[in-house]
């Protein structure tokens, strides 16, 4: 893999990752658009490890006073808005968590086609435009209760099918719960760093016993790329949802979806 190829694909990872799109869409995209390019799961591995860091750094605050307060009580000290966030973000992963293990092989496998991802593309996008004009909430994320969590949790459990987008069906979840956008997408950020950061786990204790097949220069080159995308899409995201709302990511997601299935057809 050359430099150009490193960074086109990094800039997709980044840019994708967090808006209600599906990044797995478009990496499958992208590699094909460059060739029918694999880019490799050492490669796969450091582009999601720049977004973790990326993600992690944007919301630094936040996850300081969660950790803070968690640990507090943990200790004994009783419970706080930050400290109860902490423990939904950790509730809400678990669904995902165990149902991703359980259809792993069929997410990577069955419905890994061309026309699994067109249609989740098509269907949730369309479930998100619905959730964006009907809900348009005043709840932040610290009004969450179990209920919602465990709501939000299973929803971002679908993001194993292809084309879904894990931070589309979590924000479709929390609008039809009432949340505002941002609060929306804040949770859905927040959310992500766990999921990410075991699947990352995993694919490196793989790639531990596969070893390497990507030079350390392109590595580095995928892994400040998608940090720096990935930061400035989180940033102009909020701003831009806050302004227009969902209604633009719901028409791309339906054009490509389209697109998709012609190719297929």
């Amino acid at each position: 893999m050359d430099y150009i190829t490193a960074i086109v694909l990094a800039l997709v990872q980044g840019i994708t990752e967090f808006l209600p799109v599906s990044s797995q869409a478009h990496l499958v995209l992208a590699g094909a658009w460059l060739g029918d390019i694999y880019q490799g799961l050492d490669f796969d591995v450091i582009l999601h490890a720049g977004s973790l860091v990326a993600v992690v750094f944007y919301f630094r605050q936040e996850i300081f006073a969660m950790l803070r307060d968690w640990t507090g009580s943990l200790a004994g000290k009783g419970h706080t808005k930050d400290s109860k966030l902490g423990w939904w973000i950790i509730i809400g992963t678990i669904p995902a968590g165990a149902l991703g293990i359980l259809f792993k092989d069929l997410a990577e496998n069955e419905w890994r086609s061309v026309a699994v991802m067109a249609a989740a593309l098509i269907v949730f996008g369309i479930l998100l435009g619905i959730a964006d004009w009907k809900g348009r909430g005043t709840r932040d994320e610290y009004s969450l209760t179990l209920k919602d969590v465990l709501i939000i949790g299973f929803a971002q459990a679908l993001a194993l099918i292809p084309g879904t987008s894990r931070s589309g069906i979590t924000m479709t979840a929390a609008l039809f719960l009432g949340m505002s956008r941002e609060a929306a997408a804040r949770f859905s950020f927040l959310l992500s760093i766990p999921v990410i950061a075991a699947a990352g786990l995993l694919y490196t204790l793989e790639l531990v016993q596969k070893g390497t097949t990507t030079s350390w220069g392109t590595l580095l080159v995928g892994f400040v790329v998608a940090v720096v995308s990935t930061y400035a899409c989180i940033h102009y995201f909020l701003a831009f949802i806050r302004r227009i709302g969902m209604q633009p990511f719901v028409i791309y997601r339906i054009i490509l979806g389209l697109l998709l299935l012609a190719v297929v057809w």
